[in-house]
């Protein structure tokens, strides 16, 4: 015999229904699109020179498939990206954790944190090249300068806007400051942490397409760039479209771990 009351169950078949709504007109309009998209290629509608079309994208991705570039092209990026990620992440955490911490250096910090997030990163290119090398440091830099500071400034701000009353009440009781940092500050903000992955995942995807159209032989962002060089449409769209899947699968994979804290 189920423990839920009936009003309880009809809003949980209310909630799947709600979903299920959702997910089909998703669907719905990325198969409308695409078929619009493909009709009006065949028809003359647009030139296919200039905006390629959904077969001819398919083709494409065949075609690199078969000479063997396609799964390297996707892995580079991807591995490019997710270490990208993972640094900007800890390295965020770390430094708004200090900043949390002290009142005075985040008073210090944050203006040259204001100005660093605003600079330029594309202007910066050539220096970064300099500095690092043409190769995967200097893509890596430059996804770290992208997604860094947006780090940093979002859970730092998330961390000085938890309740005061929680604080005041476990410093009456003698709390130290780590204590309050694992029991309040942590707990209160996890849904800011998974957000700031979200918009983490995204700035280093833009940082490291940025990087390969700089250095790259490899790469997603190589194929645009080398796509655009010899005026091949059909090659550039369909590294942006691969773009479009990667960026979606890894933020369902974050929105999937939200889902796992919630429970």
């Amino acid at each position: 015999m189920s423990t839920y009351s009936k009003e309880h169950i009809d809003f949980l078949k209310e909630k799947r229904k709600e979903k299920r709504l959702i997910l089909f007109f998703q669907i719905a309009i990325i198969v409308f699109f695409l078929l619009l998209w493909e009709g009006a290629s065949r028809l003359g509608v647009i030139n296919t020179f200039l905006s390629s079309s959904p077969s001819g994208i398919i083709k494409t991705m065949i075609s690199l498939f078969q000479d063997g570039s396609l799964i390297s092209h996707i892995l580079i990026t991807t591995y490019e990206t997710l270490l990208s990620f993972f640094l900007a992440t800890i390295i965020g955490f770390i430094v708004a954790t200090i900043l949390w911490y002290s009142k005075i250096v985040a008073k210090i910090i944050d203006p040259y944190l204001t100005i660093l997030n605003s600079l330029p990163k594309v202007a910066l290119g050539p220096l970064i090249i300099i500095w690092v090398g043409a190769s995967i440091h200097s893509i890596i830099f430059m996804a770290l300068l992208i997604s860094t500071f947006i780090t940093i400034i979002n859970i730092y701000n998330g961390f000085r806007e938890t309740d005061e009353n929680y604080i005041r009440l476990l410093k009456s009781f003698g709390a130290k400051k780590r204590q309050i940092f694992l029991k309040v500050v942590i707990p209160s903000n996890y849904h800011t942490l998974i957000n700031t992955l979200k918009i983490n995942i995204s700035m280093s995807f833009i940082g490291v397409i940025m990087g390969e159209l700089l250095v790259s032989k490899q790469g997603l962002g190589y194929l645009i760039m080398y796509g655009s060089q010899v005026f091949n449409i059909n090659l550039v769209i369909t590294a942006v479209f691969i773009l479009g899947l990667l960026s979606y699968l890894m933020y369902f994979s974050i929105s999937k771990l939200e889902c796992l804290i919630k429970k």
